[in-house]
């Protein structure tokens, strides 16, 4: 397993990194998945207080524990369950995350955390009353470092300009090359890290049966998932040169793969130790069909 910072931080990630939504209730086979994560080099484990309604933090820092000291925690903040469980509601506000902080420090049995994400954000948000909230828990020393996680290219330059973030997670594949427009190149010249989600696009890019993604239709990811394959040949799985292309970006820390079963694991732990992309398969996938852009949220 290779490694690298995020951003300007401490941090150093593998390149691949264990999304921990994924995982389902059986706690035996998310504790093998865990270790054998653990044994061949990832050390960075995403998860959120929203998911499962926290079940996922109480889960992850069960079977952390033991391994604390050599693991980079990450979860985030923002999405407050309503108190029928109904739903979940948008909330950005200082006194939450103050008290959301020590929820997830409970449930995952820890005194701090080492990357703490605000889980979205609007231009409509008080971004400084926010950003006031993860530099005082930052100060605390109950996380180390803070960032977001958003696709919004108008909030994530928000808080570029006003904040001390050091990662954004973003979605970016194959199929959604949307941050190459601007957000790649604001990041990395201001030295933030990506932690890249959906690399794989819900798997349409490694293997399962072609349908509409984003704005394109089904013959447009289907021509993706040619490229994918033709790429992959007998050196590399299609899912692991679906990684391969994210993460021949600079600018990306690691790709966080939400793991579920081993076979996902074999392509995680083996994406770096295949042959790597040559600039001219990097080509041959962009070339398969047209960069999307977004439209909203500019």
């Amino acid at each position: 397993m290779e490694y690298r910072s995020i951003g300007s931080s401490e941090l150093r990630v593998s390149e691949v990194s264990f999304g921990c939504m994924s995982l389902g209730a059986d706690e035996a086979i998310n504790k093998q998945l865990i270790t054998q994560a653990l044994d061949n080099g990832i050390n960075l484990f995403d998860t959120a207080d929203l998911y499962d309604k926290g079940f996922n933090e109480t889960m992850l820092g069960s079977l952390l524990k033991p391994h604390r000291s050599k693991v980079i925690l990450a979860t985030k903040v923002g999405n407050q369950w309503r108190e029928d469980g109904s739903g979940w509601d948008w909330n950005p506000r200082k006194d939450y995350i103050l008290k959301a902080v020590d929820d997830s420090l409970r449930r995952l049995q820890t005194d701090y955390i080492d990357l703490y994400q605000l889980h979205g954000g609007t231009l409509e948000d008080d971004i400084d009353e926010t950003i006031s909230a993860f530099e005082l828990l930052q100060q605390q020393g109950k996380i180390r470092y803070y960032g977001i996680s958003s696709i919004r290219p108008n909030v994530i330059r928000a808080y570029v300009e006003r904040s001390n973030i050091v990662s954004v997670m973003m979605q970016y594949s194959l199929l959604d090359r949307r941050p190459e427009e601007t957000c790649l190149p604001l990041l990395q010249q201001h030295n933030i890290g990506i932690l890249a989600r959906g690399s794989v696009a819900k798997g349409l890019l490694a293997g399962k049966n072609p349908e509409p993604y984003l704005d394109y239709t089904v013959q447009d990811v289907a021509k993706a998932a040619q490229a994918i394959q033709q790429v992959a040949g007998t050196q590399r799985s299609a899912a692991q040169t679906a990684i391969q292309f994210v993460l021949q970006q600079p600018v990306i820390s690691s790709a966080v793969v939400g793991i579920r079963t081993e076979q996902q694991l074999y392509d995680a732990l083996n994406t770096t130790s295949v042959q790597h992309l040559t600039p001219h398969e990097t080509m041959l996938l962009k070339q398969s069909l047209p960069a999307n852009y977004y439209t909203q949220h500019r």
